[in-house]
């Protein structure tokens, strides 16, 4: 009763006018780019070089997508970047739950975990620098291969700290009960506390999924050459592509009807359409995974 009262309130009315219309505008704002940048990968190279393309295609074209899957390194930058997202989200998912687990028990049951916990700290407050980190990538054998992409960022200072907390806020009763009927801690681990933590677990996933994925820079100095390069770092250096050089008669009858612009667009939208498949599906445990993270309990 009260609560339909609360609904009929002027004010409240005004406030979901306003709510609802700011929402609106927050959310054209993200989608038109995304809009815009797959119209521009369907239109023609003339219509997209003269800026005429907004939220529609003009002269629509498949020849940049044409040429996108016809390019043998865009393949290979592709597979490496899948290769490393499931790699790098594996092992990360694997070294935080076996981190924060035992740095979630008390002194008392773990005593270790004071020398730990300023052993994760400091990293989180001073970084060693890219140089150095180059030099220990190089001369540890890991430079031109994926487990340069990977290793160096594995164990996630904020996503073990995340996870940690929300280790620390489940019920002590659950791991009472579980050691009175005789359970050890690999149980506890994998019986209780992963199966009830699964929101904060899919948010780390998310999140490096999305890292991994996005990440370019590390590719472009701990790799060689494009034949390494994952997807991202691959695109980066497509800003000064030269469509003229190709040699290929197929590739060159599909360049004609395309420019660098469209051909980057298509890529682009290509290398985004991923993650904008998979965020929705993870949507609903994102909010709650943080929420609980990251509240100390």
């Amino acid at each position: 009763m009260n609560q339909s009262i609360f609904q009929n309130n002027r004010g409240y009315k005004i406030f979901s006018a306003v709510n609802i219309l700011f929402l609106s505008i927050l959310a054209i704002l993200c989608v038109a780019p995304i809009a815009n940048l797959l119209a521009i990968s369907f239109s023609e190279s003339h219509y997209a070089s003269a800026g005429l393309v907004k939220f529609w295609p003009m002269g629509f074209t498949t020849a940049p997508y044409q040429l996108a899957f016809s390019n043998k390194i865009f393949w290979n930058a592709l597979r490496i970047s899948v290769g490393r997202v499931i790699l790098g989200t594996s092992i990360t998912f694997v070294l935080n739950v076996l981190t924060a687990y035992p740095l979630s028990k008390s002194v008392s049951v773990f005593p270790a975990r004071r020398y730990y916990i300023w052993y994760y700290f400091f990293p989180s407050m001073f970084g060693g620098g890219l140089i150095p980190t180059f030099l220990i990538v190089k001369f540890t054998g890991l430079y031109d291969t994926i487990w340069a992409l990977v290793l160096p960022g594995a164990a996630g200072i904020w996503n073990c700290l995340m996870l940690l907390n929300f280790f620390r806020a489940l019920p002590k009763e659950l791991e009472e009960a579980a050691i009175v009927d005789g359970a050890g801690h690999l149980t506890i681990l994998f019986r209780i506390f992963l199966p009830v933590s699964k929101a904060c677990l899919v948010t780390i996933m998310l999140f490096t999924m999305v890292g991994h994925w996005n990440s370019w820079f590390d590719g472009m100095i701990y790799m060689s050459g494009t034949s390494h390069y994952p997807l991202q770092t691959y695109l980066q250096s497509l800003i000064n592509i030269d469509l003229t050089k190709i040699t290929d008669f197929d590739a060159r009858n599909l360049a004609e009807k395309a420019s660098p612009k469209t051909l980057k667009a298509a890529m682009v939208f290509i290398t985004a359409l991923p993650i904008l498949m998979v965020y929705p599906l993870l949507q609903k445990h994102f909010a709650k995974g943080i929420i609980l993270g990251s509240v100390k309990g």
